[in-house]
């Protein structure tokens, strides 16, 4: 087996009486038969026990009954901390500059195309045919949120006036659906009903619209605007993965709330109902679909790409009715269920809980047999915060749940997902714990049994493959992702808990210093275990439209933008909870 690299540390109330009166017979005090004597005594013993033993009796007679005990510790939630919910106006202020600091370059060297590379100073586009402002579309509604007012007008004119979808050339459906067509309507939203971003909103959804235009009704890979035509994605053999299948519905069925135009919901809805036709009993799902047959292909079991926001739109899409479509909640329910009982697992010497993977082998008899493998991507780490939220909302007993919760709030199922949440948050700290304080793309864990023993191999995690006085491989690079930092903004806002601001903290101070371009903008990393880093000529979109938006709610108040009020889109676009005014839920 590879070996890995060495990886460097940074380091009492009053008793009740029971008086027993003697029975009056012919003015006579006679002495009653022995036994009711006895009787008596252990009846007050019996008071006492339970008196001096109530919380425990209570707690097994709920246990038994399947009732949560009020007086148990939610665990997860520490006992020593004051709840926080006001803005740290500095760090809060600090993630703003930094926000400036990625658009102003952008703005200055690229405007209106795609992608932007800060250290050539020089943009591009996913087309040939030209682009369609990927990056201004993402990053609108992270300005009107931090109350940038000239940047967002100088974005807003740029739309107006600039933006056009007649691009003769294939573009990701899945990936233009939730930048672009999500940032619209979150624009659309925030700025209070500007007609500008729904009229844009709405032609850009009827062009992708032809996608769904399959035998099973499941969206093609690939959009071309200008023909309005779908397209297969023939790196996958025509396949689609399942996350982009299923994560389009926060957008089309909000877009169908506002134009009243239901084939926006109804082909949207359909693919879940295809999704849902063809699960398998243990409610987890393979990474690719065949969009002719409607059926989940063989292929790996993980919620790291091409899987990971079909589980994360199972909850979104049960929360952004307003908890009204029970199908969601119960596919989601199902779904966490056979993650806990398949995927969870635990590594070596700190335990760090961590999701791993299952692949499919062919046998040598023809047959499939499943591998897991101790593999957890960065992407995972949606994951921690997602099972909070969902043990608050599908997992609640009551319809306000406490901040922090309690355990009478919570259902078993709660509470599990609730404590895995937060483990898993501790673990995708815990892969922080590199030469930059940046995560990797990729961890592996330890496992019994890994003939690692006696290496230079971490005793918890590592990076596959990194060697030193060798390139570093993919798995070692950090490219601006938001998983964690999405996580931990969920967790405050759960618990008020003022770690995960310092936990946020830590890993902007980690993008501040290693990731961020003087003359303008940030870059990926190509080794987080490599100081002085080494560049990637590019900045993600999802740094603006993510990561720092997120920073940027975790340290302001609390009040902007309730969670009982908002689903975020998977690119942290916030689209408002709303009443459907349609038939839904499969109906």
């Amino acid at each position: 087996m590879e070996e890995p690299g060495v990886r460097q540390r940074k380091k009492a109330a009053p008793e009740s009486s029971n008086g027993h009166e003697a029975l009056q017979t012919g003015g006579e005090t006679k002495p009653g038969p022995a036994f009711p004597k006895v009787y008596g005594l252990l009846a007050v013993v019996l008071l006492l026990v339970l008196y001096n033993f109530s919380a425990l009796v209570k707690s097994q007679l709920n246990q038994f009954l399947g009732i949560p005990d009020p007086t148990r510790h939610l665990a997860g939630v520490r006992t020593n901390y004051v709840p926080t919910f006001t803005a740290d106006e500095a760090k809060r202020d600090a993630v703003v500059e930094a926000f400036k600091h990625a658009w102003l370059a952008y703005e200055r060297d690229a405007m209106g195309d795609d992608e932007y590379h800060p250290i050539s100073h020089s943009g591009s586009n996913l087309t040939k045919a030209g682009g369609i402002g990927y990056a201004i579309a993402d990053s609108i509604d992270t300005m009107i949120i931090m109350g940038l007012e000239d940047e967002y007008q100088r974005a807003r004119a740029w739309v107006a006036d600039e933006l056009s979808f007649e691009r003769d050339g294939n573009l990701n459906t899945f990936e233009t659906t939730i930048r672009v067509l999500g940032g619209l309507l979150a624009a659309y939203h925030l700025s209070g009903g500007d007609l500008v971003f729904l009229e844009k909103a709405r032609e850009l959804g009827s062009r992708i619209l032809p996608v769904f235009e399959t035998e099973s009704g499941l969206p093609l890979s690939l959009i071309n605007l200008a023909l309005r035509e779908g397209a297969p994605d023939r790196d996958s053999n025509g396949y689609i993965s399942t996350a982009e299948a299923s994560t389009l519905q926060l957008e089309f069925r909000y877009l169908a709330y506002l134009t009243d135009e239901e084939t926006f919901w109804e082909k949207a809805e359909h693919v879940m109902a295809v999704l849902k036709a063809g699960a398998m009993p243990h409610g987890l799902a393979s990474i690719f679909l065949d969009p002719k047959l409607g059926r989940y292909r063989t292929s790996s079991i993980r919620l790291g790409s091409r899987g990971d926001s079909y589980y994360e739109y199972l909850l979104k899409q049960y929360l952004q009715t307003n908890q009204t479509e029970l199908v969601y909640r119960e596919m989601y329910d199902t779904a966490m269920t056979g993650i806990h009982k398949h995927l969870v697992q635990r590594g070596l010497s700190s335990q760090l809980l961590y999701i791993a993977e299952l692949n499919p082998q062919q046998t040598q008899g023809g047959g499939i047999e499943w591998r897991l493998v101790p593999k957890q991507d960065h992407l995972v780490c949606f994951l921690g915060g997602s099972l909070m939220l969902g043990a608050t909302t599908s997992g609640a007993l009551v319809e306000h749940v406490s901040v922090p919760p309690r355990t009478d709030e919570l259902t078993h199922q709660g509470e599990r997902d609730w404590l895995t949440g937060v483990e898993l948050i501790n673990t995708c700290m815990a892969t922080h714990d590199t030469q930059t304080g940046l995560a990797p793309e990729i961890a592996h864990f330890r496992i019994p049994g890994d003939r690692m023993d006696g290496s230079m191999a971490p005793a918890d995690w590592y990076i596959k493959g990194a060697r030193p006085d060798a390139p570093p491989p993919f798995d070692a690079r950090y490219i601006l992702r938001p998983e964690t930092v999405e996580s931990i903004f969920l967790a405050f806002r759960l618990t008020g808990d003022p770690k995960y601001r310092d936990y946020g903290w830590a890993i902007f101070q980690a993008i501040e210093k290693h990731c961020r371009i003087p003359t303008g903008g940030y870059a990926s990393v190509i080794n987080v275990d490599q100081v002085p880093v080494e560049y990637e000529d590019k900045m993600e979109t999802f740094l603006m439209s993510e990561t720092l938006k997120y920073l940027y709610l975790l340290f302001a108040d609390s009040s902007i933008l309730p969670l009982n009020e908002y689903v975020f889109n998977t690119e942290a676009h916030p689209l408002p909870v709303f009443n459907p005014t349609i038939r839904t839920g499969f109906s």
